[in-house]
């Protein structure tokens, strides 16, 4: 079996992004910390992990972006890939240019040339939030999905058996056979820090460059939408100390009107 995972390069968690001041070109992203969108950062984990199962043959990083894209494919090189695809762009990476519906357009191209079993995703990048590109991949393919899992074995047979995470709990459902697609949730594993040996041994792993020509593809997939106006979100307002309970109540009821 040989799996395909898809990683975003992202403005690392702990950054406190910055609106530009025209609010229209959306966030700074100069001289800003960038770093591997934690939920690929779960798909990875997840791949490697099937590999040293002896369930897979070959994991196979790709990201799409800058050339700056070929460092987050290093580090999932180190945690145990076998080899990068970058799918190099100068446009920006985030839900200002690079959209959804173009990444899935995309990678549909790779994996017909790659023409992997499996492709795992992360549910979301932190940067947009949005979760479609692991379902709109699997509807331009034809294949079989399983969003937000939580687990996820590999049967004797072949056969996928998945533990989803829904509103209502989680469920567990089956795909027959592969290829298929998988986007992972929080609960599904806890990624592996890289070590230095193996980020040495990353530094010999090969990375190969295309460009949208290369796949067949042209600069209109990556257009997308009109950004109207991009702004911080509203200041929190400071809280208030009570001194009793009946204080905390009747604040609640007559100002905060939450309780009748």
């Amino acid at each position: 079996m040989r799996i395909l995972v898809p990683i975003k390069r992202v403005i690392d968690y702990a950054v406190k992004v910055r609106v530009n001041p025209d609010r229209i070109s959306g966030v700074d992203l100069n001289n800003v910390k960038m770093s591997l969108n934690p939920f690929c950062e779960i798909a990875v984990e997840e791949a490697v992990r099937l590999k040293e199962a002896k369930k897979a043959s070959e994991v196979i990083a790709v990201s799409i972006g800058p050339k700056q894209s070929t460092e987050t494919i290093k580090t999932a090189l180190a945690m145990g890939c076998d080899r990068g695809i970058h799918v190099l762009t100068d446009i920006r990476t985030d839900y200002m240019q690079l959209q959804p519906w173009s990444v899935a357009n995309i990678l549909k191209e790779v994996v017909q040339r790659e023409n992997p079993d499996l492709v795992i995703v992360g549910k979301q990048s932190i940067d947009s939030d949005c979760g479609h590109t692991g379902p709109m991949l699997a509807g331009l393919m034809g294949w079989p999905q399983a969003t937000f899992a939580a687990k996820l074995t590999v049967e004797a047979d072949g056969a996928l058996l998945i533990e989803r995470e829904t509103d209502a709990g989680t469920e567990t459902i089956s795909i027959p056979k592969m290829p298929a697609v998988i986007s992972c949730d929080l609960r599904l594993n806890e990624p592996r820090y890289a070590t230095l040996p193996n980020i040495m041994k990353a530094k010999k792993k090969k990375i190969d460059t295309l460009k949208l020509k290369d796949l067949g593809l042209s600069e209109e997939i990556l257009s997308g939408h009109e950004i109207l106006e991009v702004y911080d979100p509203p200041s929190r307002k400071a809280g208030i100390m009570v001194e009793s309970v009946d204080q905390l109540i009747d604040k609640l009821k007559n100002e905060a009107g939450c309780i009748a």
